[in-house]
């Protein structure tokens, strides 16, 4: 999870998903045994953290989430010099669970975008702080 003044995901020259205001890019990564309770705490912890300025949480200020998919969250980088992935649900495992967190989150009243999972999506973003928080459910 990282603050942001501005975000957005770009998949073949085309925008995707963006937010042009200060809040939140959350990259989510699913791994084998994740599933709705990993799902809750992380939209309960994206909605409530008291990370952008001022002390506030995305919930506090109104402000957007852009939520993209990232499977390398997972790499296994222990051995040799190419990264695994084996800790990574496979698509049809995670796609769901992705689209869980952004239902979760939009059920709490945030407004959010999204990359498109699966695709080559080009990230582009100003981190603010720089803030970069690590989330584990």
């Amino acid at each position: 999870m990282q603050r942001v003044t501005r975000a957005g995901v770009t998949v073949a020259g085309e925008v995707v998903g963006s937010i042009a205001e200060p809040g939140l890019l959350v990259l989510v990564g699913v791994t084998h045994d994740d599933g709705s309770a990993q799902v809750e705490r992380i939209a309960r912890k994206v909605a409530e953290l008291r990370v952008l300025r001022g002390e506030r949480s995305v919930l506090d200020a109104g402000a957007p989430v852009l939520v993209v998919s990232q499977f390398t969250l997972y790499a296994d980088t222990a051995k040799g010099r190419r990264p695994t992935w084996s800790a990574a649900a496979p698509g049809p495992v995670a796609e769901p669970l992705v689209a869980d967190v952004v239902a979760a989150l939009r059920a709490r009243g945030l407004r959010v975008e999204t990359g498109a999972f699966g695709a080559d999506m080009a990230v582009d973003l100003v981190n603010d702080g720089p803030v970069t928080i690590l989330l584990e459910a």
